[in-house]
């Protein structure tokens, strides 16, 4: 299929998306009511879709979902143009700056050899451009502390990584997954009296050294755990939709369906889809 012919240069596009912006900030009631505030909110909704979108490889669907993206940034940016501070312009001028320091190799004298030299010299950058600032060090200098909790796990997990805190084997991760599998154990195995608050928030505590030490095995084996999770999820919930329609089919509602007969719809299901992937 031929591809699409762009109809207007980008710096066209991003000036006549500017200027919507602006009409709409003075002629819409909605679009007058946003604040920074309320528009955090759609912008991690619309970040969220574009990623959905991606991981489908819907292409499609990806150019809609970065068009309602870069519309947040440009509503934020025109906030920023009526306070004073900074507006669009502004914006990418500033991006494009950090982007070509932050790549001396492309475009000054620089050299590295491949990508993780490229990330290992990015992060020298930084910290060179945060003593300049005068901002105090932080091994972890960089990573957002609103992350979602697992994509911060991976981030905090691979700096220390860089620092050369880290096991040296394999073998030393997976004893500590075991180390941390027996204490989760003990905990709910322990007598369940006393305060339930603080019974609950030492599981809350063994639940969350569990996953990050899956997250520490999922790094060294350069697997994303994010996109593993959202696999596992893909297939939990079309194995299950499977599960009620077979159920329906008998018949039976779902939820009065005994556990032992949804177990072995399960596992029916299970095996097919397993099959059909080794026919494939």
């Amino acid at each position: 299929m031929q591809k699409k012919v762009p109809s207007r240069s980008a710096g066209d596009a991003a000036e006549a998306l500017v200027t919507l912006m602006e009409r709409l900030r003075a002629e819409c009631p909605w679009d007058r009511k946003q604040t920074f505030q309320t528009l955090s909110g759609y912008l991690l909704e619309e970040c969220y879709e574009a990623m959905d979108a991606l991981a489908r490889e819907d292409f499609a669907e990806v150019e809609g979902e970065l068009g309602d993206l870069l519309f947040e940034i440009v509503f934020l940016a025109q906030l920023g143009k009526e306070r004073g501070d900074f507006d669009f312009a502004s914006v990418a001028r500033r991006i494009h700056d950090k982007m070509v320091a932050r790549h001396p190799h492309v475009f000054g004298e620089a050299r590295v050899h491949d990508a993780d030299g490229v990330r290992v010299q990015w992060e020298e950058l930084k910290r060179k451009e945060r003593e300049k600032e005068g901002r105090p060090p932080s091994p972890f200098d960089g990573v957002p502390r609103a992350l979602p909790a697992l994509l911060k796990s991976v981030r905090l997990a691979a700096r220390a990584a860089d620092l050369g805190f880290d096991w040296e084997r394999d073998a030393d991760v997976l004893a500590k997954l075991d180390e941390e599998v027996a204490e989760f154990k003990a905990e709910l195995a322990s007598p369940a009296g006393g305060d339930p608050a603080a019974r609950k928030g030492r599981v809350a505590s063994e639940i969350g050294d569990l996953l990050f030490t899956v997250v520490n095995v999922a790094r060294r084996h350069g697997v994303d755990p994010e996109a593993a999770l959202q696999g596992t999820n893909d297939r939990f919930r079309r194995r299950f939709e499977e599960v009620a329609r077979r159920a329906r089919a008998a018949g039976k509602e779902i939820k009065g369906t005994p556990l032992a007969e949804l177990d072995a719809l399960w596992d029916a299901v299970k095996e097919e889809e397993k099959k059909e992937e080794g026919i494939s």
